[in-house]
């Protein structure tokens, strides 16, 4: 009897304790790092806004004090970081050249809009906005002959108007060739492929020589009927998609980087 009663007075009722305070202990740890993540994260996204401000400070891009900037980050509790745009004024340089990094759409869409409201009334230019930017489409009608590349003389006018407002603001500039879907039958040209490059290779060349635009800023791509804005069953869908586009890229994304075809501007003999 005496050894059963030793036996159980030494056993220890409480060892449950220590599992106990191994887990409570594990839990604050827990707490402890996601709390100091969260702090260092908001700290980081705080100072690379900041770091992005003054770099585009020193490129001109931003001007005023710093509540006029396009890219705000505030100080934010934990876990919650504000992020303020103006939704109209999209960085569009990708090169950290600085050029078109601010586009201001509607505000470039009312100049191009004075400069050239009798080609608008003519429906010889008309405007539009895209996810990539703002779109100035020159009718064939008002600026290139039929089956033909070169620049009519009464679009040099318009044209140039243009040039001056664009090239003002150093905007990257891709120009588009388009075509309805009639098969081509001029000489020299073998495909409306081959017309719709040509004619937006010709408008980079005047970009270029004549209006001092900066050939890294410019490129041409032609795209033929394949991208119509109208029915080509109608004769106003065809005149419609007879067109050279020049799009003001706001930004870069998938959509420019496939289909983009760049050309080298031809030499003109003065």
């Amino acid at each position: 009897m005496s050894r059963r009663r030793q036996k159980h007075a030494h056993v220890n009722h409480e060892r449950w304790l220590v599992s106990y305070a191994d887990f409570i202990t594990l839990l604050f740890a827990f707490f402890v790092v996601l709390y100091s993540t969260s702090q260092m994260d908001n700290k980081k996204v705080v100072q690379v806004s900041a770091a992005i401000h003054g770099a585009f400070q020193e490129l001109g891009a931003f001007t005023g004090s710093a509540q006029g900037s396009p890219l705000q980050v505030e100080a934010a509790p934990p876990g919650q970081v504000q992020q303020i745009l103006e939704p109209e004024k999209i960085a569009g340089s990708q090169d950290g050249s600085g050029a078109g990094a601010g586009v201001d759409v509607d505000q470039l869409k009312r100049e191009l809009e004075q400069a050239l409201g009798d080609q608008i009334k003519r429906h010889e230019i008309e405007m539009r906005v895209t996810p990539e930017g703002l779109v100035v489409s020159l009718r064939e009608v008002g600026f290139f002959a039929s089956g033909n590349a070169d620049l009519l003389p009464d679009g040099q006018a318009p044209l140039a108007r243009i040039a001056h407002i664009l090239n003002a603001k150093g905007f990257q500039i891709r120009v588009e060739g388009h075509t309805d879907n009639v098969p081509i039958h001029k000489h020299g040209f073998k495909s409306n492929w081959e017309l719709s490059t040509a004619r937006a290779t010709e408008v980079v060349a005047l970009l270029i020589e004549r209006y001092g635009f900066d050939p890294t800023q410019v490129s041409a791509a032609g795209y033929s009927q394949y991208r119509p804005l109208g029915s080509n069953d109608t004769e106003e869908g065809r005149r419609t998609n007879r067109r050279v586009d020049l799009v003001v890229v706001s930004h870069s994304g998938p959509h420019k980087e496939l289909t983009e075809q760049a050309a080298v501007p031809p030499r003109r003999e003065n």
